[in-house]
């Protein structure tokens, strides 16, 4: 039983590592070399805890799509909350979810593209699946009346996944402002835009 911890421990912290090389340099120009160097170990050993390169990107992204999905799913459940509540907690769901690991977010946001097919065909099926949920919380908050009849949904939700996923680039977490302060701020900054004026 120790030596299986050992193992699944060595590998997630080369998964650890590598994310932060990917940060660093990005996906392509990283190399099984330089993750070896960075985890002070020798290259062939890499690969009895990984198979590849873009294995490590793979588990980084679909582990971190699992995680904002089941976030959202929480706050699908609660069937008492309004259009905008449910947006609301959504948007702090998301930004919880990043402010767990910075370093995994940046790579998911922006080396998720280098995966090779199926995988990148099914984790743009999973982002488009998450947004069109969020687009679909904007469309009840419209058609009950809590949001303006005139807003562009599609618009509405790149624009606020615009400003959410760029979190990652200047969020800093020893900031005096935690996690679900932040998100309760950007939630009702994005959130009062698409209410109607009372």
């Amino acid at each position: 039983m120790g030596e299986v911890l050992s193992s699944s421990s060595r590998k997630a912290q080369v998964i650890r590592v590598a994310a932060e090389l990917f940060r660093e340099k990005g996906y392509v120009a990283s190399s099984m070399r330089d993750l070896a160097q960075k985890l002070g170990i020798e290259a062939a050993s890499l690969y009895s805890h990984i198979k590849s390169k873009e294995e490590i990107l793979h588990i980084l992204c679909f582990d971190m799509a699992e995680d904002f999905m089941v976030s959202l799913n929480q706050v699908e459940k609660q069937q008492n909350l309004t259009a905008s509540q449910r947006l609301q907690q959504g948007i702090i769901g998301h930004i919880q979810v990043m402010a767990r690991d910075l370093t995994a977010s940046a790579v998911f946001m922006n080396e998720h593209r280098h995966l090779s097919q199926p995988f990148l065909r099914d984790f743009l099926l999973l982002r488009i699946n998450y947004i069109n949920r969020f687009k679909k919380m904007i469309e009840d908050g419209v058609a009950d009346g809590e949001f303006k009849k005139e807003i562009d949904k599609k618009l509405a939700v790149m624009t606020l996944f615009s400003s959410l996923n760029w979190m990652p680039q200047w969020y800093n977490p020893d900031s005096v402002i935690d996690p679900e302060s932040l998100g309760k701020q950007l939630a009702d900054m994005l959130v009062n835009g698409l209410k109607q004026n009372r």
